[in-house]
């Protein structure tokens, strides 16, 4: 083909390819949707990255569960940790020569606390779910005198529902008491503090350890660390305003979620915790 034959372009498809020919030539700019996009991957990455590392943490507790003893097996100085599971812990069998009590594990109580009066007593039995302040605080409302004694029953739940149930009774200047066979275990001791004068049985039970404060593990790690962290330093200025030593503290810290440490009759006693250890 002689250079006559050479087909010309139109004018607006030469400039067309000229731009395009131009802008291979150009360093290629990021839009703002690819740089918004890069950024919420590599967050992603990194939060999953943390995620991981949370869940391998966990493995060890869901694998190969606590080895200590069942929760209805008698304590002694340091041995004191036992097993735990808020919906299914084994009750101790009662003492020769005390009545049977209606629950043989944590599983047969109420899965949200249950309000039940008698005269001047109103006892507190089950888990302590989340709502449960507002609907004791409703309790309360429809009842036009307050019991002068609070009795517990309870393997624990919802931390920020105890310490809102625990202000409430202060507020009202009642005592809170256990008798034999009671249980007052994970955030349940919070609402024990709560009474002016505390009176706790010696064959009573009364238990501590690692709370969630409604952390989940699927968070990154430094938040769920920074939520622990707010919710202990919650938990310990409430302890010191209801008059009990916050160095209580030190049992649950050092006790995983799944074990409860029980704290024996001198230990109350020096902690702050039963104000009359005299039975």
């Amino acid at each position: 083909m002689s250079s006559s034959e050479i087909p010309v372009l139109p004018p607006k498809r030469a400039a067309r390819k000229a731009a395009r020919k131009e802008a291979s030539k150009a360093p290629r700019r990021v839009s703002a949707k690819s740089a918004i996009t890069g950024v919420l991957a590599v967050q992603l990455a990194i939060a999953l990255f943390l995620m991981g590392s949370d869940l391998f943490r966990a493995i060890p507790h869901i694998a190969w569960p606590s080895s200590q003893p069942r929760f209805d097996t008698p304590v002694i100085p340091g041995d004191q940790t036992r097993r735990y599971n808020p919906r299914d812990t084994p009750l101790r069998q009662p003492d020769e020569g005390n009545p049977d009590r209606p629950y043989r594990s944590t599983g047969d109580m109420p899965a949200r606390l249950a309000f039940e009066r008698s005269g001047e007593t109103l006892t507190l039995t089950g888990q302590i779910a989340q709502g449960d302040a507002e609907r004791f605080k409703e309790y309360l409302a429809t009842d036009p005198t307050m019991p002068a004694m609070i009795r517990l029953n309870s393997p624990g739940g919802s931390v920020q529902d105890a310490l809102l149930i625990g202000r409430q009774l202060r507020a009202a200047e009642v005592e809170t008491v256990m008798g034999a066979g009671d249980i007052c275990l994970s955030a349940c001791p919070y609402i024990l503090a709560s009474g002016l004068s505390r009176n706790i049985h010696n064959d009573a039970q009364v238990g501590v350890h690692q709370h969630y404060f409604g952390t989940k593990s699927a968070l990154p790690a430094f938040l769920a660390v920074e939520d622990i962290q707010r919710g202990q330093g919650e938990v310990m200025a409430y302890l010191n305003d209801m008059g009990v030593d916050p160095l209580i503290m030190r049992h649950a810290l050092v006790t995983p979620p799944d074990e409860i440490y029980v704290l024996l009759p001198e230990q109350l006693t020096d902690y702050r915790m039963d104000t009359e250890p005299d039975r």
